[in-house]
């Protein structure tokens, strides 16, 4: 019997995603076994996802049963600062001051207005905020505008910081900053649109996306989710461009000032505040380690040296009680 459209037709367990692991721990592997140095970023990585997939997969299911827009909200702001600070802390060698709320803002103002135009007329769903409807496109929206923002910001760091006298030279020159930063803010934005116009190209005849093959595992028909893909192609696509435009603006207007001068020293080319604060505490927690095996030697050494002591004593008093 066919199943009913929109009924599971697959029910996992944890040793079904015990098994898709194993392909984890074949990369590991490889990466081992040919120097690569990324098996342990990988396990990582991956433990990471079973992680964070269970506990949205938690949250997801109460707010779901409440059915309540005001969750649904904070829901999508929720993973919209997660998305910054993943953006901000992890996937960023270079950052500028005040990136977080920059970050933040061009990830709101394009996830948001793009989801709700985009479910309540592309998609003719009423009400927009549905949680089952919104929540996942929400979630895509945002993974779709960390790459970008990533390459768009990386990019603009990198060049004001390694070839800041290109700029200089413009500025020297009379022209103003946004006139001066504008070949960079191109080349920024041509290279974040680039994979999503690459994935658009091949999409549907060389690649099956995981939104469509979703859909079609979940009951729907092909037709529909096809349709449904576009969708959500063309939302990624809008979302990337206003959030890249919007971040690689800020970027320049923080780095580059009113005054016309590249402020390489608003540029941070440290690693994060949490990932030094991170070593800090587990050298701490070394160095209190290795103090408290050290003392734990020594006393060791004490006890043991008294142990050999005490035999040489009782030798030389015997001695002495012969020879008297």
């Amino acid at each position: 019997m066919d199943p009913e459209p929109g009924s599971s037709t697959t029910h996992l367990s944890w040793g079904n995603v015990g098994l898709a692991f194993s392909f984890i721990l074949l990369d590991g592997f490889l990466s081992t076994s040919f120097g690569l140095g990324v098996g342990s970023s990988l396990i990582t990585a991956a433990v990471r996802c079973v992680v964070q997939l269970s506990v949205v997969a938690l949250i997801l299911q109460k707010v779901f049963e409440t059915n309540n827009p005001w969750a649904v909200a904070g829901m999508a702001f929720l993973l919209n600062l997660m998305g910054t600070a993943e953006t901000v802390v992890n996937k960023s060698k270079k950052r500028y001051d005040y990136m977080f709320p920059s970050v933040l803002v061009g990830m709101l103002g394009s996830t948001i207005p793009v989801s709700i135009i985009g479910i309540r007329f592309a998609m003719d769903v009423d009400p927009f905020w549905k949680p089952e409807q919104y929540i996942p496109i929400v979630g895509m929206l945002c993974g779709a505008t960390i790459s970008g923002i990533v390459v768009s910001v990386t990019y603009v760091l990198k060049e004001l910081y390694d070839n800041k006298d290109k700029v200089e030279m413009y500025l020297a020159f009379g022209a103003s900053r946004f006139e001066a930063c504008k070949p960079i803010a191109r080349d920024a934005l041509r290279l974040a649109l680039t994979p999503n116009i690459n994935q658009m190209s091949v999409i549907g005849i060389i690649a099956i996306p995981g939104m469509m093959t979703g859909a079609i595992l979940g009951g729907s028909s092909v037709e529909q989710a096809a349709r449904l893909q576009m969708v959500i192609m063309f939302m990624i696509s809008s979302c990337t461009a206003l959030s890249s435009i919007v971040t690689t603006i800020l970027a320049l207007g923080v780095v580059v000032d009113t005054e016309h001068r590249v402020r390489t020293d608003r540029i941070d080319t440290r690693e994060h505040a949490v990932w030094r604060a991170r070593n800090w505490a587990v050298g701490k927690v070394v160095d209190g380690v290795k103090g408290i095996a050290a003392s734990i030697a020594k006393g060791l050494r004490k006890i043991s040296g008294k142990r050999k002591q005490e035999p040489r004593v009782s030798e030389g008093s015997e001695r002495e009680r012969l020879l008297g």
